[in-house]
């Protein structure tokens, strides 16, 4: 046999070990489409009782499973930019905590046992990782990692996968969304579209917590709900369900998976490309209330100066004009509009000053749903920075309305 003969059944031999999830993981990072696959192992894992992963580190974990491609499945380490993960922030805290919450997650698996025996099996997907220490105050940066060899297996063993976006994955707002999205494109890809499962199955692999939403009324509301919103609006498919009853108790759901038709998955494509500030809003068919620059009154300057002024005299004085010390501007961000109180009008002049003219509501809802539960932990000079921050940013990135 030939060199070039040895080579060729070299290759073939290879071809016939590699998993076909992972071929075509492979053939769609070559195209260079936001398309990746999650085998279908990885999607039907479940969490152990009482685990999930937060949105932040689900997202992280389908990351680097795009990132990986077809060479998921092999004893290798991967790498990523810090700033792919990031997504615009500044900083790299955020990653440190992703990484800890995936080595921690446990997963679960029927198994059997040494004796043969029924016996569930528990187990991380991430066996190792590396974080570059940044020098100074650059924020730049690689992380490596290890699948585990669980991870590896079931990656192996996947003769099905989901084909997900990648656009669509960074975009939702809700993990349990997220894991219903990865459910129903696992099951659009097997021609099968409706996933019956019970309810302690469905909380296991949506990761809810056993103390949360005990009323399925709460779990209808606070799960299925927001989750089927999202999808319909962000996933290339849409999602139904049943439920099922067992005297008034509803013991099993049957979820149906379609495909959008073409207006529907043009929209979705349209509303993927746009940013993700108002999209709730563009959910429920509300308006954005838009104000062009040379309507924005208060993006004057007097009025900003006004503003400042009016928030440094309810800082100084009480009502009985006596100085006032228990006055704690920037404590927190504010929930509602920004128009009254002390934080509410400083808030309001930055706004102003730095958003490039925009609506300051529609950049502090934008902010809100950008920072999350994040934004509880921020007070005083970091939160007012911060918002600073995020309004010049916002303003870079639409640039200045029409």
């Amino acid at each position: 046999m030939t060199d070039s003969a040895r080579a060729e059944q070299g290759e073939a031999d290879e071809q016939a070990a590699t998993p076909r999830s992972m071929r075509v993981a492979t053939a769609l990072a070559r195209k260079g489409s936001d398309e990746f696959v999650k085998p279908g192992r990885l999607v039907e894992v479940r969490f152990v009782k009482g685990q999930s992963l937060s949105l932040t580190a689900s997202r992280l974990l389908a990351l680097m499973i795009l990132t990986a491609g077809g060479d998921a499945w092999r004893d290798i380490p991967h790498r990523m930019r810090k700033a792919d993960i990031r997504r615009g922030h500044k900083g790299n805290e955020r990653i440190v905590d992703m990484l800890e919450e995936l080595h921690r997650t446990l997963f679960a698996e029927d198994d059997k046992s040494w004796r043969g025996k029924r016996a569930t099996k528990r187990f991380n997907l991430i066996q190792a990782s590396w974080e570059e220490v940044e020098d100074g105050d650059k924020e730049t940066g690689w992380i490596e990692w290890q699948f585990t060899p669980d991870a590896r297996r079931l990656i192996q063993e996947s003769e099905t996968y989901a084909v997900m976006n990648r656009q669509a994955v960074l975009g939702f707002r809700s993990a349990y969304a997220l894991k219903l999205y990865e459910e129903g494109a696992l099951r659009l890809h097997r021609r099968q579209p409706v996933w019956k499962v019970d309810i302690v199955g469905l909380r296991a692999a949506l990761g809810i917590d056993p103390d949360k939403y005990g009323d399925f009324a709460q779990l209808r509301r606070k799960v299925l709900k927001i989750a089927k919103t999202e999808i319909d609006q962000l996933a290339h498919f849409t999602v139904e369900w049943q439920e099922m009853r067992r005297g008034r108790a509803v013991v099993e759901i049957e979820f149906r998976f379609a495909p959008k038709g073409a207006p529907s998955q043009i929209a979705t494509v349209d509303e993927l490309a746009r940013h993700s500030a108002g999209r709730k809003a563009r959910r429920e068919q509300t308006v954005e209330k838009v104000v062009a620059i040379g309507d924005q009154k208060a993006a004057d300057p007097a009025e900003v100066t006004h503003l400042l002024k009016a928030v440094t005299t309810s800082l100084s004085t009480k009502k009985d004009g006596e100085p006032d010390t228990s006055a704690q501007p920037w404590a927190r961000f504010p929930r509602g509009k920004l128009h009254f109180g002390v934080t509410e009008q400083a808030a309001r002049a930055i706004g102003l000053r730095y958003g490039g003219g925009w609506d300051v509501d529609l950049i502090a809802d934008a902010y809100r749903e950008t920072m999350g539960d994040r934004l509880g932990s921020l007070s005083g000079t970091k939160l007012e920075k911060s918002w600073k921050g995020f309004c010049e940013a916002f303003f870079a990135r639409r640039g200045r309305p029409a």
